[in-house]
């Protein structure tokens, strides 16, 4: 497995800006902060950065003019890897000789980047409330019809020609009023209960362990605790989900710089990249044969098949949780636990909390720490690997597993010191 991409690239530098909800900051300057941060932490100079990929939303042209960037490789965009796309050809852009050096960062504001009124602060911190912002589509309409609340097999039957790919099924759920990913999502979650048995309250405990953990975070926007409780009575989403099953959206920004392996002697805290897989299909949304199952199986499988590790040797997972059923999804695929099996995982909170078997989502993941779309997680997948997470620091951080996405997208990446 020596000549895989994978293993003549490593991570040699990551970082952050200000994190924060409605901060009124533009996004080329939270930009900015991060990739100069993950430059300068990999021991580089904005001259030698010889390409940029980015999943948006800097515009390249106007991050690398802002940077004093001349990239001579650019990249971008979903494909195979889901939402993790820009990391993997910065991956095989540096294997294959494109490029020594790749910038790759992630920036988000909440809907519209609307500045702040003349004189209000920007909130900068985790400080306050125990509430969280829903997900994406989360303040639309609910599901009428081909709602989230029951399973497919609950609808009158309608052939549809077969289709692969992110846009499968989304006319057809659409038609049904199911409008956004916390509908669609619900679905998958309310089939999985039906199956096997998951709970409510198995969901819960994954919220709580989330929020506990970015209690230990300083730059997690939401850091009060939760109990059980709090998290039954939220407000109802899209059946089975509430509020606190649903990521957080924020302004910030990560950046990470892909090296060529050779650059690891260079730079003080090089991440190995073990193996990655990503997948965008097939089925879609719902038309999978193995449904509730998404593109985290096949993404996850063809990782593992880059490698002689298995799940055993895991010491920390970074997985996504958009929706706290996308974590349960993710458990599965990578083999944590068995098909079914994810519900009773994370009802034993022992076995993800920090000090247990498998912490998860050391930060406190997207639904607590706020919604980067899967790059908070690589980022703190680095931090602990790097021995570096400060008071929420994992004992055993060797080996990481980062997955990202759902539905029909999906990138898996295997990280080692």
């Amino acid at each position: 497995m020596t000549g895989l991409p994978e293993r003549r690239a490593i991570i040699s530098g990551v970082g952050i800006s200000r994190i924060g909800r409605r901060t009124g900051i533009p996004g080329a300057d939270l930009t900015v902060e991060a990739s100069r941060q993950a430059i300068a932490d990999a021991g580089l100079l904005p001259t030698d950065i010889d390409g940029v990929a980015t999943l948006g939303e800097t515009p390249l042209e106007e991050a690398c003019a802002a940077l004093g960037l001349a990239p001579t490789y650019r990249g971008g965009g979903i494909d195979t890897g889901g939402l993790l796309s820009p990391v993997m050809s910065a991956v095989i852009a540096v294997a294959t000789g494109q490029a020594r050096h790749v910038l790759v960062y992630r920036t988000v504001q909440m809907i519209g980047g609307a500045m702040l009124p003349s004189g209000e602060a920007p909130h900068l911190d985790g400080a306050g409330g125990t509430g969280a912002a829903g997900g994406p589509g989360a303040g639309g309409p609910e599901a009428d019809g081909f709602e989230a609340g029951k399973s497919a097999a609950s609808v009158p039957a309608r052939t549809y020609p077969p289709r692969n790919g992110l846009a499968a099924g989304l006319g057809e759920m659409v038609t049904y009023h199911a409008y956004s990913a916390a509908n669609w999502l619900a679905m998958h979650c309310r089939r999985h209960m039906h199956l096997y048995g998951t709970t409510k309250e198995q969901l819960g405990i994954l919220a709580i362990n989330s929020r506990r953990n970015a209690g230990l975070n300083p730059l997690a926007v939401y850091r009060d605790p939760i109990t059980l409780h709090d998290y039954v009575s939220a407000r109802k989403v899209s059946e089975p989900f509430g509020l606190l099953d649903c990521d957080v959206p924020i302004d910030g920004s990560v950046a990470i710089v892909v090296s060529v392996a050779d650059h690891a002697s260079a730079c003080a805290h090089p991440v190995r990249i073990e193996a990655m897989g990503g997948s965008t299909g097939p089925g879609g949304w719902y038309m999978r044969p193995d449904y509730p199952n998404m593109a985290s199986a096949d993404a996850a499988a063809e990782m593992w098949s880059h490698t002689d590790l298995r799940p055993a040797d895991v010491d920390f997972a970074e997985l996504y949780d958009g929706f706290t059923f996308l974590t349960l999804a993710w458990l599965e695929a990578f083999g944590f636990c068995g098909e079914g099996e994810s519900g009773p995982f994370v009802g034993d909170p022992g076995k993800i909390a920090l000090e247990g078997g498998l912490p998860l989502n050391t930060y406190g993941g997207q639904l607590s720490a706020g919604r980067m779309h899967g790059y908070w997680l690589l980022h703190e997948a680095c931090v602990q690997l790097r021995g570096q997470a400060g008071d929420r620091q994992v004992a055993r951080h060797q080996v990481a597993a980062v997955g990202a996405g759902g539905g029909p997208i999906a990138g898996a990446l295997l990280l080692t010191t």
